[in-house]
């Protein structure tokens, strides 16, 4: 299906009329792309929908179709677009043992396949994080790789491939290990980006630490999953400036990290990536500034566009008053109009012109003043055209060098740039007090620092997938503690992989590298705490992936045998706690993970709040009326019970009809 037809208003204009009616085929084809931009190709006359790939996106199973068309291909696509649309009947089960102030933290740590971690998250998180960032396996060889639910023999593949025919004769010259070495890893990441997708909110980004091995297979997926036209760019990331040890032919020194957003035509950085501490010069308020920065307001500024719409939201002088620390933003006809009773109160004029004409500013009026508030701006004092007159305001950078008891009382945080592979070993064995690091290859804080900085908002969840040795836990602490008004949260995800015999963390009690990522979380927030004194969030949730806690019956009763119904009187495992139905229940009503939980002692009964009243759960036996009508008086949003939970048939429809009627806002439900 070509989309070749544009909008005319695009053509006429917006003050233009149509005088057609609506051209429905182009509406429908946007809103199948907004859905599923990965089944938005080329074709000859344009963009199309690729109707066998959206068949697959509609369908449980494997569709067969085989077309020529623009995309990556490798054997097992399909497959992986069905394993990321199955559902899944696992849980998250809480683990307070190995938590820290578990009732009232905000932070997540899951251990887990994230695949099975990413579709328990799709409703509580929908379009609810703000900024993703994970550090894959890079598929040198020597990493693991999910093999997920489809894996094939080594025939099956080679057959699908094309290297192989019915008769098992070769058909083109390729290594064994060539196909299989590929797909596989693509097979792996497909689905949890096709998931992590969902997570992101509309302003939302994803960055993604990779290196030369698949850099280019992955670009062409997250291009398919999130849209060509949400590709921000690609940074190059030294890492390690001496090259690494196992390098052929060239010294490799780097890494990349790819940056896509969910929608790129509403988000925005706060600043662009700052260059090397030499290109940063540091202003008479102890503030550093690029030297070579983006500019706000420019005098001389001949790179926008003339003003020709004094009402355009670019078109405003502004005066700025260094004492107070305050700005006005004006609209004024002429340069000569300098508004005289703000200067005389000690506010400065900046205006951006060329040939005596107004130029349109970078930023909205709107983007302006968000910038200033987030002490973001450096106003220069140029008066190259008069008194009062002031040329170019330039965006500041919040990341250089500097040492950390310089930052305790001052509200433009500053740290170090270092993005080194040994400077993170070095931090790891300093943490653990170890002489040998005892996590190979951890990512450095300082990527993630620079990374989360760029979000201009102050209050957001950051997930990681690939979470490590929890590197971005650290990273997040380490920010919060900095900047007074940042409250960032995260999410971790990590396969609780064996360690080797042979490293020397088995050798201190740490059986996996989830027991290493909880440990580092607690050393680093011990240390930031002592070496800050901050007020933040210090704790984290602990969450284990395991198999459901209701019984089979639960899903299928049509396969249990009529005589064996009184054996499953409470369709609860036997083994499942309070805690692990309450999870269960906040993931299944889409309810953050992260709410504040607390109990409480109702008519006898412990019943668990979850966000004041958004949430009781009560899963005691003997519910009746009378708890009915003290539960109804804090009138709670939601609530559930256990079906084996009332005192008979008759308690169970009663409750029902009282809720109703003392609070009919509250909506029932039972397990």
């Amino acid at each position: 299906m070509s989309n070749t037809n544009q909008d005319h208003s695009n053509k006429l204009g917006e003050d233009k009329l149509d005088m057609q009616s609506l051209d429905l085929v182009n509406q429908n084809f946007k809103k199948l792309a907004e859905l599923f931009p990965n089944c938005v190709t080329e074709s000859i006359t344009g963009k199309a929908i690729d109707f066998d790939l959206l068949k697959q996106e509609l369908n449980h199973a494997v569709v067969e179709g085989n077309k020529e068309r623009y995309r990556l291909e490798w054997p097992g696509k399909r497959e992986a677009i069905v394993t990321a649309n199955l559902p899944t009947t696992k849980t998250l089960r809480p683990v307070r043992e190995d938590s820290v102030d578990f009732d009232n933290t905000k932070n997540i740590y899951i251990e887990g396949d994230n695949l099975e971690v990413l579709k328990l998250l799709q409703e509580s998180y929908l379009g609810k994080i703000k900024m993703i960032y994970i550090d894959p396996p890079y598929n040198t060889g020597n990493d693991f790789v999910y093999k997920d639910n489809f894996a094939k023999d080594k025939d099956e593949e080679l057959f699908e491939s094309g290297q192989k025919d019915e008769l098992s004769q070769r058909l083109v010259a390729n290594p064994e290990a060539s196909s299989r070495y590929h797909s596989n890893w693509l097979e792996m990441m497909y689905p949890r980006l096709k998931l992590a997708r969902n997570l992101l909110s509309s302003d939302g980004f994803i960055f993604i630490s990779i290196d030369d091995n698949e850099l280019f297979n992955l670009q062409k997926v997250a291009s398919e999953i999130f849209g060509e036209i949400n590709y921000i760019g690609l940074l190059s990331v030294e890492n390690n400036p001496k090259g690494r040890k196992n390098s052929r032919f060239i010294s490799v020194s780097n890494d990349y990290c790819l940056i896509y957003a969910k929608n790129k035509e509403i988000s925005s950085f706060v600043e662009n990536i700052p260059k090397s501490a030499d290109d940063m010069a540091e202003d008479e308020n102890g503030n550093f500034v690029h030297k070579s920065g983006k500019r706000v307001l420019v005098g001389n500024n001949s790179f926008n566009k003339p003003v020709t719409d004094t009402k355009s939201e670019k078109h405003y002088t502004v005066y700025y008053n260094v004492e107070e620390n305050l700005i006005s933003l004006v609209k004024e006809v002429a340069l000569s109009d300098t508004n005289l009773e703000l200067i005389s109160k000690g506010y400065k004029r900046y205006v951006s012109s060329n040939n005596q004409s107004f130029i349109e500013n970078t930023y909205t009026a709107e983007k302006f003043r968000d910038l200033f508030k987030q002490g973001a701006l450096d106003f220069k004092e140029d008066k190259i055209f008069e008194k009062n007159f002031n040329s170019t305001i330039r965006l500041k950078s919040l990341l250089v060098n500097r040492d950390y008891d310089a930052l305790i009382n001052n509200e433009v945080i500053k740290f170090k740039i270092d993005l080194k592979t040994t400077s993170a070993g070095t931090l790891i064995k300093e943490l653990f007090s170890t002489t040998e690091p005892i996590f190979t290859a951890p990512k450095n804080t300082g990527l993630i620092k620079l990374l989360i900085t760029l979000c201009s908002d102050n209050d957001f969840t950051v997930l990681d997938f690939f979470s490590g040795s929890a590197t971005t836990a650290h990273a997040i602490m380490d920010l919060n503690a900095q900047f007074n008004n940042k409250k960032i949260n995260y999410i971790l995800v990590q396969l609780p992989e064996i360690i080797d015999e042979s490293n020397l963390a088995v050798s201190l009690g740490y059986k996996n590298i989830c027991d290493i990522g909880k440990e580092r979380i607690r050393l680093a927030a011990k240390k930031i705490k002592e070496e800050t004194a901050a007020d933040i969030d210090y704790g984290f949730r602990v969450y284990r992936l395991d198999e459901g806690n209701m019984q089979d019956v639960y899903y299928r009763p049509q396969d249990l045998e009529q005589g064996k119904m009184d054996l499953f009187g409470d369709n609860v495992k036997q083994d499942r706690t309070e805690d692990d139905l309450l999870t269960q229940v906040m993931l299944d009503w889409g309810l953050p993970l992260s709410l504040k939980i607390e109990q409480a002692n109702v008519a006898g009964k412990n019943v668990f709040k979850v966000a004041e009243n958004s949430l009781f759960a009560c899963f005691d036996k003997g519910i009746d009326e009378a708890f009915a009508k003290e539960i109804a008086k804090e009138k709670p949003l939601r609530i559930v019970f256990k079906d084996a939970g009332f005192k008979d048939d008759t308690a169970k429809t009663n409750v029902k009809q009282l809720l109703k009627q003392l609070s009919p806002e509250t909506e029932m439900k039972v397990l």
